[in-house]
């Protein structure tokens, strides 16, 4: 009954009026910006350095690698199969397009976190789309809603979607109970969060790298051994995208409108984009300007959903595991374990560390949120329903887990959409101000 009345929700806040403010609002940026993506190569090299420059908690590459561990989780391989199994391939177009065109917003969000952020009490600093509600646009009641919503959605998003899609995994494969995966993932989520930011960034940034190229080393191993069929999969996956039609047993007939709708939602889901998650730990990075941190953040939507989410949806697509009615973690499964020995350690080891990483970057957003709705004696509370709720996420079933997150993550959208689209003409006027400084060095 719950799954059911969340699937309608979803449904429901994920219609055509939630893509095209999403999708939108990426076009819009991006013009406004005069495609601030032609500049992704200097942000990364940006991105890379870990030179102090300014009050902050922690370095650009401290505040990219958490931002990175919350975002390249399991939406780059769980959330991908599942969108090509209600959307059909078309829908890794829309997700790929969410990416591209979502860098302007992650930018966007970024550079308005970090140019409204404040320092608490305690020293730390403090910001996110909560601060730029309140502080740019005066509307407290709208930070307190984002904040609200940014609170509940981390258990989702960012903790139980995590945790559930890890032992199921680690059951189907290993055999091994769910309680068992809950309890030994809780206690190492334990052992970081509960240290707080600095705590968490210097986790981030040892995990980070190693996951992110050990994945990607591996799917590229994968498609380099199935490469026949790779130009079939590329034509496949862009007629759909726009045809709606994916030609191919139960798919035949799918809408456009569902791949537009799988691809962007999961697209958010992996990505995060317009969802105002990223900016919470932007803000707490040591930049000399906010155009600067904003280049950087603007990264973490190119490596998670324009490299990421391309190539696992390039090896499921190309496994054709998915026209077998399976979804989620078992088309993942299946369509890895294509490739004898390397296609299983890949997804177990990649989906175990994305995971993990996961968990401790949402933990900050949660907790932040928290800090601005009820003051910093929410904090350790918060940190500590945050392992629980790990073990929760751990052994409830998927569909609910899933739904929810779609929900929450819709609902947390919106404040921060509204505050981008009220706001662009400040994000151009120190755009145009800072960027020529940081491109030309």
């Amino acid at each position: 009954m719950i799954g059911k009345c969340l699937a309608d929700l979803s449904n429901l806040v994920w219609g055509p009026p939630m893509l095209l403010l999403l999708f939108g609002t990426h076009l819009f940026l991006t013009f406004r910006l005069r495609f601030i993506q032609r500049h992704i190569v200097r942000a990364i090299k940006i991105s890379l350095e870990r030179s102090r420059e300014g009050e902050g908690d922690v370095s650009h590459f401290g505040a990219l690698t958490t931002a990175l561990a919350a975002t390249i989780g399991t939406g780059n391989i769980v959330g991908v199969a599942t969108a090509v199994a209600a959307g059909g391939p078309g829908a890794v177009l829309w997700m790929w397009l969410t990416g591209v065109f979502g860098i302007a917003t992650k930018y966007s969000e970024a550079l308005l976190s970090v140019k409204f952020r404040i320092k608490t009490p305690s020293g730390f600093m403090a910001g996110g789309p909560m601060y730029v509600l309140e502080r740019g646009m005066n509307q407290k009641w709208l930070g307190i809603l984002f904040a609200f919503f940014t609170t509940v959605a981390a258990f989702g998003i960012g903790n139980m979607v995590q945790a559930n899609s890890i032992s199921c995994l680690v059951k189907e494969t290993l055999h091994i109970s769910p309680w068992i995966t809950g309890v030994l993932i809780t206690g190492l989520t334990a052992v970081v969060i509960l240290g707080g930011i600095k705590s968490i960034a210097h986790w981030c940034e040892k995990l980070v790298p190693f996951m992110a190229i050990f994945y990607v080393l591996g799917c590229l191993i994968i498609l380099a051994i199935g490469w026949r069929t790779i130009p079939v999969t590329l034509v496949l996956i862009c007629k759909s995208a726009f045809s709606g039609q994916a030609a191919v047993g139960a798919f035949a007939g799918v809408s456009i409108r569902e791949a537009m709708r799988f691809g962007i939602a999961r697209g958010l889901f992996s990505n995060e984009s317009g969802l105002g998650s990223a900016p919470i730990v932007a803000a707490a990075a040591q930049t000399k300007n906010p155009v600067r941190q904003a280049l950087v953040s603007s990264t973490g939507t190119f490596w998670d959903t324009v490299v990421v989410c391309l190539l696992t949806g390039l090896v499921v697509v190309n496994s054709m595991e998915w026209t077998k009615g399976l979804n989620g973690a078992t088309l993942t499964k299946e369509a890895f374990a294509d490739i004898p020995i390397v296609g299983p350690i890949v997804l177990t080891l990649g989906l175990l560390t994305f995971v993990y990483s996961t968990i401790l970057g949402w933990s900050y957003y949660g907790e932040k949120a928290a800090e601005y709705l009820w003051g910093p004696k929410a904090i350790l509370p918060y940190r500590w329903a945050w392992v629980g709720a790990v073990m929760v996420g751990a052994v409830v079933s998927v569909p609910v887990v899933w739904a929810f997150a779609d929900v929450t993550n819709a609902l947390m959208a919106i404040p921060n959409l509204v505050s981008l689209l009220a706001l662009n003409g400040m994000i151009v006027q120190d755009t145009r101000r800072h960027l020529v400084e940081e491109i030309n060095v």
